[in-house]
């Protein structure tokens, strides 16, 4: 009887999972529009405060937008979006712009006023760009209902 040859080894797993390979978990913190703000920067800080690299973040507005990103944005588009791709600090987006802006780890949106729709357009892009975590700051049944009920 033939003895059998070496058996092929299955291909390796990546190592770094795409954003898109796995659900994020999601987690719903109530909020006013005009406490989705607040709210979303005790998010930041906790997670901040808990370990997490402040690259990791990336943090959503549907209304006015964060006072860092107002801030930046006065030296120029340009050198606000490098500060996104340089992936070193917590990156300020309005959520408008959610699909210029790169996964990271952690979404943080604040649904804090905006067009109607802001919310409902940007929501579904922020859980794809969430690898691990979409926190969601805003009203509890908006946000259900965009993104199913029981979030």
């Amino acid at each position: 009887a033939a003895t059998p040859g070496p058996v092929p080894a299955a291909p390796a797993a990546p190592t770094t999972p795409s954003v898109s390979a796995s659900v994020p978990q999601v987690q719903l913190i109530p909020a006013s529009v005009e406490g989705a703000l607040d709210a979303a920067e005790e998010a930041v800080d906790l997670l901040l405060d808990t370990g997490r690299a402040p690259g990791d973040i990336l943090v959503l507005t549907t209304g006015d937008p964060h006072p860092w990103a107002t801030h930046e944005l006065s030296f120029g588009e340009e050198s606000y979006w490098a500060q996104h791709d340089a992936g070193d600090d917590v990156f300020y987006a309005d959520a408008a712009q959610v699909q210029r802006a790169a996964g990271r780890p952690v979404v943080v949106f604040a649904a804090n006023g905006g067009p109607l729709d802001a919310a409902t357009g940007a929501l579904p892009v922020a859980l794809a760009r969430a690898g691990a975590l979409l926190i969601v700051c805003g009203d509890a049944q908006q946000i259900n209902s965009v993104l199913g009920a029981g979030v």
